[in-house]
């Protein structure tokens, strides 16, 4: 009877614990992400991506039993925007020479827009995700799924560039900075997590 309640309770425990991990790491995202080439280092991108990409998989994890395939393109969307990040970092830094604008400030930053679509897909998802999940608050998916929109107009870098503070950095930041603190806080309610976890595999 131990053993089956010890279980049950490192059951409860692992979402909550993954989710707040995932939140740590979304906040030192923030902390030193680059804001566009004036601030980007080799170790601040290399960093941040690494970053990145365990939020994706930590993610996918986590709503994969909201909806499987959607957890998989939200996550898929993310390590895009890794991968962009990942080129325009190296030609930006002179390891390949893949564009013109080898060490081009101005290059880096439309490789930068361009990278935020993607993100701006995985936003939308996750929000999308969370508003279908019961473990997380439902408002924390509209704000998810409003930063996801205001990201996509980066679609057109130069209109981006033009309007990214209020229109895109607000939205993104309470979108993202709500979900964060609150999986650094509080995480998800495990017990609920569990149960939808249950129910799908019932359902299966």
């Amino acid at each position: 009877m131990r053993i089956a309640e010890m279980t049950k309770r490192l059951a409860c425990a692992s979402p909550r614990l993954e989710a707040r991990i995932a939140g740590v790491l979304y906040f030192l995202i923030f902390i030193a992400a680059p804001a566009g080439a004036s601030t980007a280092t080799p170790a601040k991108i290399i960093f941040t991506l690494a970053c990145d990409t365990s939020v994706a998989l930590i993610f996918y994890h986590l709503f994969k039993l909201v909806n499987e395939r959607l957890s998989f393109l939200a996550a898929f969307f993310r390590l895009v925007l890794v991968a962009i990040m990942a080129v325009n970092s190296l030609n930006y830094f002179g390891l390949l020479d893949l564009l013109r604008g080898a060490h081009s400030a101005t290059a880096f930053n439309t490789g930068y827009s361009i990278a935020l679509v993607p993100f701006g897909v995985h936003c939308f998802l996750i929000g999308y995700l969370v508003f279908k999940s019961t473990f997380l608050p439902r408002f924390l998916g509209v704000l998810m799924a409003l930063a996801g929109l205001a990201y996509l107009i980066c679609v057109w870098p130069p209109l981006a560039n033009r309007i990214f503070f209020p229109h895109i950095a607000i939205p993104g930041i309470l979108g993202e900075g709500s979900l964060t603190l609150w999986l650094i806080i509080i995480g998800v309610n495990a017990q609920r997590w569990t149960e939808q976890a249950f129910a799908k595999e019932a359902a299966h």
